[in-house]
Order: structure tokens, then sequence, then C-alpha cells
């Protein structure tokens, strides 16, 4: 293939956005551990996700992340790092997808030999590169949260023993935060150091209900919240808790097992064509190739990605059963 001065200006572009973005982390692991550990301690919960050094660089935003607010994108995507427990910034996920555009872009150009049509196989390529940071965060969310689901009836009862045996609560919440593993241990310890820090009980906990948005959570901060109120014995009501929790672990492992043949099945579905295309265009590329020069193949290919993916969402409604 020869060389173009296109290509180049791609090539070059998308390597100083990988400067860019390698300095970008670098700035992130400089300031991790401050950043982690300090936390507002507001007098409400208007704003509680707000933290005590994200100024620190300064006291305007970056220009990336003003865009990201008049967007209306820049809250979502902060509590979506948040809740994925990595040390990312929004402002380093908009340079991530696009360095992810641009990646694809160039792919797409230097492997046209490869690929039966450069206008079919550019625009997909880029939408997968340029999603990948976001489906990555989803995902550090998901296993995190699950993690922390698991960890939660043993911190609950660890909680109910020590209040039991004479201890404060939010002296409670500092033994759980010492002796949890991650990421509950980092979530109490967050929890512990805000309402260490000034802030009221109350607000600490909505800010724990936020940054782990699972129901069980919410239970407990209503549970705490009420008996702070009214008054009451909280082990008890931890105790209670933390075997409500265990039983509706038993019935979804009981309905795992039950709709494992359909995610089996949804699983080959998936796989299948994908893996048939690709041998076809290692085995006979000019199959495909004329395929794709005709019109209606064009439509036919749309058209089957379409269904593969519509098809892929409805067999993950029917199986996805909450519990």
């Amino acid at each position: 293939m020869p060389f173009s001065f296109p290509l180049f200006l791609v090539l070059l572009t998308f390597v100083l956005m990988s400067i860019a973005l390698g300095l970008k982390f670098y700035e992130w692991w400089r300031r991790r551990e401050m950043s982690a550990m300090l936390q507002t301690a507001t007098e409400g919960p208007a704003n509680p996700s707000t933290k005590l050094l994200r100024g620190m660089a300064g006291g305007k935003r970056a220009l990336v992340e003003g865009w990201l607010e008049r967007l209306a994108l820049l809250h979502k995507l902060e509590t979506l790092i948040r809740q994925a427990g990595v040390d990312w910034t929004p402002g380093g996920v908009l340079l991530m997808t696009t360095a992810g555009v641009l990646g694809g872009l160039a792919v797409a150009i230097l492997f046209v030999p490869v690929t039966f049509n450069r206008s079919l196989t550019a625009p997909p390529l880029m939408a997968f590169l340029a999603a990948l940071p976001i489906l990555y965060l989803r995902r550090k969310r998901k296993k995190r949260l699950e993690a922390f689901e698991e960890q939660f009836p043993e911190a609950l009862d660890f909680l109910a023993r020590s209040m039991r045996g004479g201890h404060a609560f939010t002296i409670s919440l500092k033994l759980v935060s010492e002796d949890s593993p991650e990421p509950l241990g980092l979530e109490f310890r967050t929890l512990f150091n805000e309402q260490n820090l000034g802030a009221p009980l109350d607000v600490a906990l909505y800010n724990l209900a936020e940054r782990v948005p699972l129901l069980d959570v919410r239970f407990f901060v209503s549970a705490v919240v009420l008996q702070k109120q009214t008054g009451g014995n909280l082990g008890e009501i931890l105790t209670q808790l933390a075997h409500l929790i265990r039983e509706r672990f038993r019935l979804k492992g009981q309905v795992k097992a039950s709709s494992a043949h359909g995610r089996t099945t949804a699983l080959v579905l998936t796989i299948m064509p994908v893996a048939t295309t690709v041998l076809m265009l290692w085995l006979a590329p000019g199959y495909l190739q004329s395929m794709a020069a005709d019109p209606d193949g064009k439509w036919l290919i749309a058209g089957s990605i379409a269904g593969q993916i519509v098809g892929q969402m409805v067999i993950r409604k029917i199986i996805k059963i909450k519990v």
C-alpha cells in the first residue's frame, strides 16, 4: 500500500493523542492517594459526591471537562468512574474515546487488504474502539458491585457483634473498614473518614448509597438512619438484614442455575455468525467482497448485523431475572 499524506496525518494525530493520554495517566497516579482519602464534609445531601481535592490542580475545570459539564455528561461519567473504582477522570475517558476513534480509522486504512470494504469496516471498528473505555468501566463497576454485595453480609454481622460487645457505631465502622477486604473496606473507610472529618452520619451514609447503588446498601442506610431517629436494637436489625441478603444470594444462585441453558444458547448464537464470517474472510475472501460490492449485499450485511444485535438483546431480556 503506497504511503499517503492523509495517512501520515492520521497516524501523527493518533501518536500525539496517545502521548497526551499517557501524561494524563501520570497525573492521576501522582494524585491518587490523597484524592481517594479526603471527601467533603458537607452539611446536606445536595451535592454529596463533591471531592475536597477536586480542584487541587487549579480553580477551574479542564477545558474538556467543561464541555462535558455543558453537555450534562460530567456527573454521569464521574459517577460511573467512582462506582468502577478506577483512578480516571471524565476528561481522560473522552481522550481515550477520541484515541479509539482515530485508532479504528488507522486500522481500517492500514489493513485494507485484510478487510473487504473500507466503508463498511471503518465505522463499526471506530465505534467499537471508541466504546471500549465505557464498556471497561461498566464491567469494572459490575464486578466491583458484585464483590461488595458478596462481602456485605459478613460486614453487617461484624457490625452487629461489635455493637453487642459495647462499641459505638462509628467505632464499629472503623473496625469493619480495617478488617474487610476491598472494595468493601475502601467504601467503609471512606464512610468513616467522612463522618470523622465532620459530616453528619446520615449525609455520609447517603454518600455511601450513591457510591454503591445496591438495594441492600439502601436497606442498611435506611435502618441506621431510622434507628438514629427513633431508637431500637440496631444490632438485631443488622443481623436480620444479613440473613435476608444471604437468602437472596441463595435464590439468585438457583435462578442462575436454571437459566444456564439460555445463557449458553445466547453465547453460541452470538459467536457462531462472527466466527463463520472470520473463517470465510480467511478461507475465501473474494466471496464476501463480491457480496459487499453489491448494493443489495450491503443491505443484507447491515440487516444481519442489526438482527444479531436485536436477537442478543431479546435473549438477554428473557434470561435476565431480577431477584
